[in-house]
């Protein structure tokens, strides 16, 4: 394995703290972190709703990386609720409250309670694009062929 990437991450309010876990890895191999929520008191998502969900923390991210912020699998699959723009980004100059925007995509309501994990954290490399404006796009054997062009 690598090295990993050093990412400071600090309590807004260390003193409503206590009874949250950091974001942890849940496996070895495991791409995400899960991250917890920071509410004061439960927070029902009807069906349809979209809540931000604070996590009292911020981070630091090193420059060249972001933070991706994605849906937890069982979260979605089991009750339709995922990331509303997945996956969020988190930049490596933002200081502020991580926030993870949620939306219930099920069919019952969802509570969420302080403590539950309702999002992954992602540490990604970041390449920046050169625009360059040319007269012509080269040539492809796909071509303008767009949604479902390749297959069924």
């Amino acid at each position: 394995m690598r090295n990993p990437i050093v990412v400071k991450i600090s309590w807004l309010d260390p003193e409503n703290a206590g009874d949250i876990s950091l974001p942890a890895y849940h496996s070895a191999e495991a791409s995400g972190m899960d991250v917890a929520a920071a509410v004061a008191e439960p927070v029902e998502l009807a069906p349809g709703d979209i809540k931000i969900i604070p996590t009292n923390l911020a981070v630091a991210i090193p420059p060249g990386y972001e933070m991706q912020v994605r849906p937890r699998s069982g979260l979605a699959i089991k009750h339709g609720v995922t990331v509303i723009n997945s996956p969020g980004t988190i930049d490596a100059d933002y200081r502020g409250e991580v926030k993870i925007g949620l939306i219930n995509l099920g069919p019952e309501p969802y509570t969420i309670q302080r403590g539950d994990r309702v999002a992954q954290l992602i540490v990604a490399a970041v390449l920046r694009a050169d625009l360059q404006v040319v007269a012509e796009l080269d040539k492809t054997g796909r071509q303008a062929g767009g949604f479902g062009h390749t297959g069924k």
